[in-house]
């Protein structure tokens, strides 16, 4: 029967039969004395190959890209790759007409609610009741694939062709950003603590050898770049008007320095590391800006240093440099970009040899140091905490582990420490991992990013089912219900106030709280209970007031509110807190609501603010932040362009006016503190 591997048919002497029927019973009587499992294994591999034929024939260029790189593919050890979300997430819009026109603005000073969402939500009042068991929508799990081959686990989880066509009209999708996968081995033998010290003593390399070789043997990864149609609309082009010359007063005044002042004509420095250019790359490369991006590009490659020796913020320029580099990266497919987020990922990872695994807040990026703050030996609890989507991006990026394991370690203490309802104190010491004693309890400075980058991590990562991330999201959403937000007496605005020594209220609100809407409304969209949105909604319609109650439409950036019928005002300003930096955390909340409910009511209340700051903090050689904002007549420009204007605001004012709700699609990348959007990975099994 077997010779060597191979089965040799005998066809019987005499046969009446022609020599095409002797063939067939021959071939059927071979076929039924084979044994089971070799007959099992045919079968298995014939299937396997249509399936393969299948998939390739609607890829001719992936399978011309696998034949092309097979030799370095088989050498490479894939740490993550970006494939498809599989999951699916009620949204808020499946109820809400795509285009409801806008309401005409009242002259009336107080400003209009927006009624923006489903009618469905105006009868849901009572927060307690719509945060109940029964309105929780139940958290999206992971579509089962197991026993599949990765490329058939991929075709099951793609949408229909025809399932978005919204996305046919210049949407970006991550799930081309990558090659064909690879297989998965284990990819470092060094223990996490080597691994660390490997990262700091040689700041130039990745895994032991150089960035280059580590691309090279890592390029099946690799992202490719990503195409933007540019302003398709008056006020898309409009916000593009307001980059321009911004970009071109920063040019001409401040080239290579962190910020501009664009009133003395001067540049401004933070920490030397030319915040406003590495800033502003992706909103560039977002706007079609090509000659632009290209002269920030070329800055980045030939003059961007990190061994200066001095001191930076770790949260800062964790948000701005290290996340504008892996954001450009994204989009553009340049992989200068992302071997620049390496070095200064190396250099930032000293702050991490605390005692408690909580980071310092301040790192010497040339001697390779950190230290707690000088004035203080406590860091911020939501600068520790807001900096992992970026290290978990670059270790999902460059296939290296170590900067997604110690910025982790940092959730899972925190997650570990005792809080007030879900809420955290906004000071936490490296030293002891503890919070300090009767500290304040804020969601703005200092505590405000740490609820986002609870929600944001767990989406970046697959929206893992009872995952602690969102666990702890949801407790403080809790939180915030119980124990901070409040109504004013007479208006009945809803604003979030602050607990002073952690359990005395103040009815104070700092403009960066504004972001909450946003994520409130981010969170619902992947699951969260309706009290969320309720909360979002009503939070949004204060944080308008905030800027409409002004004579010059813009927002203070501290805002107080009645307790009693007493106060004579219920929002009101204190003369030392009516400054305006610029801000974007409003505009951002009015992007995630236009995004995921296509109501244009939003791009409205967006074109009302972006109007003001054209006519109150436009001057010659740029835009500058203001010191009071309730007095047209003076309102004392303040000489300070700062990066997150080019960043953040006027990144989210021109996807906020887009005609296209989905040119970055919130399903396939999450935004982080700095406005600079990062692919949302796949769920790890």
């Amino acid at each position: 029967m077997k010779d060597g591997g191979h089965i040799t048919l005998t066809l019987p002497p005499g046969a009446a039969a022609t020599a095409d029927e002797r063939g067939r019973k021959s071939l059927r009587r071979a076929w039924n004395q084979l044994p089971r499992c070799q007959r099992n294994l045919i079968i298995l591999g014939i299937t396997g190959f249509c399936v393969t034929v299948l998939l390739c024939l609607s890829g001719d260029q992936l399978l011309a890209a696998s034949l092309k790189d097979v030799d370095t593919k088989a050498e490479v050890v894939a740490y993550q790759m970006p494939l498809p979300n599989p999951h699916h997430h009620p949204g808020v819009d499946k109820d809400v007409p795509k285009d409801t026109a806008a309401a005409p603005v009242p002259a009336d000073k107080r400003a209009p609610r927006a009624e923006a969402l489903s009618d469905k939500f105006n009868e849901l009042v009572a927060y307690g009741e719509a945060n109940s068991a029964e309105n929780v929508a139940r958290l999206p799990e992971t579509v089962a694939a197991e026993g599949l081959p990765q490329a058939v686990a991929m075709a099951v989880a793609l949408p229909p062709p025809d399932s978005n066509k919204e996305q046919d009209i210049g949407g970006i999708d991550i799930l081309n950003n990558v090659e064909e996968p690879v297989a998965q081995e284990q990819a470092e033998s060094l223990s996490e603590g080597e691994q660390l010290e490997q990262a700091i003593k040689n700041p130039l390399t990745l895994g032991g050898v150089s960035f280059k070789e580590h691309l090279k043997k890592i390029k099946p990864l690799l992202a490719k770049g990503q195409h933007f149609h540019g302003a398709t609309n008056e006020r898309q082009s409009a916000v593009v008007a307001a980059f321009k010359h911004s970009w071109a007063g920063y040019k001409k005044y401040a080239w290579g320095h962190d910020n501009l002042k664009p009133i003395s004509q001067y540049s401004h420095e933070w920490f030397g590391l030319g915040l406003t250019i590495v800033d502003s790359l992706d909103t560039m490369y977002i706007m079609g800006l090509d000659d632009e991006f290209k002269e920030g590009r070329d800055w980045v490659e030939q003059s961007l240093r990190f061994d200066t020796k001095r001191d930076v913020n770790l949260f800062e320029v964790t948000i701005r440099v290290l996340g504008g580099l892996l954001s450009a990266y994204h989009l553009s497919g340049d992989t200068m970009f992302l071997a620049k987020a390496a070095e200064l990922g190396n250099r930032l990872l000293p702050a991490f040899q605390s005692p408690s695994n909580i980071p310092y807040s301040d790192v010497n990026l040339g001697d390779l140091s950190a230290h707690s703050p000088k004035w203080s030996p406590d860091s911020s609890t939501s600068e520790v905490t807001t900096i992992q989507l970026e290290f978990r991006d670059l270790s999902r990026s460059t296939n290296i582990s170590i900067y997604e394991q110690v910025a982790h370690r940092v959730n899972e203490k925190v997650h570990d420490l005792e809080k007030n309802h879900g809420l955290v104190p906004i000071f936490i010491n490296a030293n002891t991992g503890t919070f300090r004693n009767y500290a304040t309890i804020s969601l703005g400075a200092r505590g405000d990013s740490y609820y986002e980058y609870l929600l944001k991590q767990w989406i970046q990562t697959g929206r893992r089912d009872n995952d602690n991330l969102i666990l702890d999201y949801m407790q403080a959403v809790d939180g915030v219900l119980t124990q901070l937000m409040r109504r004013t007496p007479r208006e009945h605005w809803v604003y979030i106030g602050e607990l002073i020594n952690g359990k005395d209220f103040k009815p104070k609100m700092d403009h960066l709280t504004c972001y909450l809407p946003g994520t409130l409304i981010l969170g619902h969209q992947n699951g969260m209970p309706d009290s969320h949105l309720i909360l979002a909604r009503d939070l949004l319609d204060t944080c308008y007031q905030t800027y409409v109650m002004n004579p010059t439409h813009l927002a203070a950036e501290i805002s107080y509110f009645a307790l009693t019928e007493k106060d004579d005002q219920d929002i009101y300003v204190k003369p030392n807190d009516a400054h305006n930096l610029l801000r974007p955390e409003f505009v951002e909340s009015l992007y995630y609501f236009y995004s995921l409910t296509g109501n244009r009511t939003y791009q409205d209340m967006g074109w009302k603010i972006f109007q003001a700051f054209e006519t109150h903090a436009k001057v010659n050689a740029g835009y500058t932040s203001m010191g009071n904002v309730k007095n047209t007549q003076s309102t004392r420009l303040r000489d300070l362009m700062e990066s997150f204007w080019m960043s953040e605001t006027l990144k989210y004012f021109y996807l906020l006016f887009s005609d296209d709700r989905k040119e970055i699609d919130l399903e396939q990348w999450v935004f982080n503190s700095e406005g600079h959007p990062l692919p949302v990975y796949p769920l790890k099994t």
